[in-house]
């Protein structure tokens, strides 16, 4: 007798490897799995503008990144006591205008850098609906709780839903791994919460079909869906889906992505993570000592890994003990 509706995903041609350099952008799933990427020693960078959620907006981040495009104090504006802009995250305001067109600024030139190098792209749509400045007609990233009546609230098209992805292909030779968020947007409503969905995962699958050998389509929305089909799986404000669910769709996503030598080496790694995560009983035992010996011996044969601060750990953990 089964329980559950398991979905089927199919191992992907391009894999994900160590020494890879990933960009995680859109809806807060991307920072779930790009938190989780990073847990296990991936080289990844998640939303380096802020949280973004619908497709115009994402394009619009990524080609100012890919522009070098920077801010002016003209650019921004004063609410509740700090300067904003409405194209970036809150994380990046200041009390002053230098202050935030600098944090700004400074973003914008690192995240060009990192931009160049990522190999892969990991995008999350969060929705088909955008909010147009009526001032200017341009879609905002975000309207910092600005009143109603400065903003048009509208749908994306499929069309200009792909437009926005076809924007993103040409700023990068990356592969491009597109999901749409399980995260439901109640804010929007139900129906116009499905209807959302709905536009994004025809217009991926339309973008998909044109650039076959550079985009990939992971189900993290169908697994949430369907597989963990489940109030139980889903946060007290039966929106965001729990750590067990995000753990279990990440798993699902390793599983898929990964290489068969970037799960050896990621079991490798866990375990020396979790090793320098331990609380010892007795830190001064010739035990330890012993542990953080093997540890070391395990880390120094683990290639195309950044796992310096756990070296870092474990030597201290002998100097301390000398």
């Amino acid at each position: 007798m089964k329980f559950r509706t398991e979905i089927e995903v199919a191992p992907w041609q391009q894999k994900i490897e160590y020494g890879d350099t990933i960009m995680c952008l859109g809806s807060c799933f991307a920072t779930n799995i790009g938190e989780r990427l990073a847990e296990r020693k991936f080289g990844v960078c998640t939303n380096p503008t802020g949280i973004l959620f619908n497709p115009a907006s994402i394009a619009h981040s990524v080609g100012r990144i890919k522009a070098k495009k920077l801010v002016t104090k003209d650019d921004l504006f004063f609410s509740d006591g700090r300067w904003l802009s409405f194209d970036f995250h809150s994380s990046l305001s200041g009390a002053t205008a230098d202050e935030a067109a600098e944090n700004i600024n400074s973003q914008i030139a690192s995240s060009n850098e990192l931009l160049e190098r990522a190999n892969i792209l990991i995008i999350t749509l969060g929705t088909a609906w955008a909010y147009r400045l009526q001032s200017s007609g341009e879609v905002v990233t975000n309207c910092h709780k600005q009143p109603h009546s400065m903003f048009r609230r509208e749908l994306l098209s499929v069309a200009e839903i792909v437009d926005s992805l076809e924007r993103i292909l040409s700023t990068t030779s990356a592969h491009i791994v597109l999901t749409v968020s399980p995260i439901r947007h109640l804010g929007e409503g139900l129906a116009d919460n499905s209807l959302s969905k709905a536009l994004l995962r025809v217009a991926i699958e339309e973008f998909r079909l044109r650039h076959t050998e550079r985009v990939t389509y992971f189900p993290s929305y169908e697994i949430m869906l369907d597989d963990l089909r489940d109030y139980r799986f889903y946060g007290d404000d039966l929106v965001h889906p729990t750590t067990m669910a995000v753990d279990y769709i990440a798993k699902r996503f390793f599983e898929a992505a990964l290489s068969a030598d970037a799960k050896q080496k990621m079991e490798e790694v866990t375990k020396i993570v979790n090793a320098a995560n331990h609380r010892p009983q007795n830190p001064h035992s010739e035990q330890h000592r012993a542990f953080c010996r093997k540890q070391l011996d395990a880390i120094e044969r683990i290639k195309d890994v950044d796992l310096e601060k756990e070296r870092e750990h474990f030597e201290r953990m002998l100097q301390i003990n000398l």
